[in-house]
């Protein structure tokens, strides 16, 4: 699949407490801000937040699930963490080819950009992929 300019797609979740609990045991960080109430109310969040690379994992969803989908692999991702992102927060992850950097290898530079319910972004940079489309 050749990808476009201007190409995009999304994926969206609501964040549950769960999927806070879960990121923090995959990945090890227990951090107070994400795991615990009483210091996370101390905060000036004033209640837990998730993980920054939970969103982050969306965009990657968007990447190797959609656009372009599996068999992507990524080359890098850069991104801002421009507001937390809460419990029962929905947030939408969306990819947008801006470059096609070297279609003959299937490189390609994407915006990354997620949004919360409230249309206020909390994840924004630009990420560069290979895609190796899966043999027929």
């Amino acid at each position: 699949m050749a990808l476009t300019v201007g190409q995009q797609a999304s994926f969206g979740k609501t964040v549950s407490e769960s999927d806070i609990y879960t990121m923090a045991g995959v990945i090890g960080d227990f951090n107070g801000l994400h795991v615990n109430a009483a210091e996370a109310a101390a905060s000036p969040f004033g209640e837990r937040i998730a993980h920054a690379l939970l969103p982050a994992g969306f965009i990657s969803t968007v990447l190797g699930m959609y656009l372009p989908g599996s068999g992507t692999v990524y080359l890098h991702q850069s991104l801002d963490f421009t507001a937390p992102v809460r419990i029962g927060d929905t947030v939408t992850a969306t990819a947008t080819v801006t470059e096609v950097l070297n279609p003959a290898k299937g490189i390609y530079k994407f915006r990354t950009t997620c949004v919360n319910q409230a249309g206020t972004v909390v994840a924004d940079g630009e990420a560069v992929v290979k895609y190796l489309p899966p043999e027929d």
